[in-house]
């Protein structure tokens, strides 16, 4: 079987190879999320949200309000425990 160079962003290198082991190929990395029954494949949550009455836009905000107070929290654990070692 022959080979072909293709182009891809870092960001989808990046995904690949943080699915590929060590005794795999990229192209067996991709050819698993074409395997029907294998768990990786994604094509099976194909449509699973279309009757899912979901306001995307307020789970956006939300996420980012938990994200940001997230942070907060943690930053000011780090300045408190920061404060305790002096």
């Amino acid at each position: 079987m022959g080979s072909v160079n293709i182009s891809i962003r870092e960001e989808a290198y990046n995904f690949l190879r943080s699915l590929k082991a060590k005794d795999k190929s990229f192209s067996d990395v991709i050819l698993e999320f074409k395997s029907k029954g294998n768990k990786k494949n994604i094509m099976f949550l194909f449509g699973a949200l279309k009757d899912v009455d979901i306001d995307w836009d307020e789970k956006e905000r939300s996420m980012k309000e938990f994200r940001e107070s997230f942070d907060k929290r943690i930053k000011e654990t780090a300045e408190y425990m920061e404060k305790g070692r002096k």
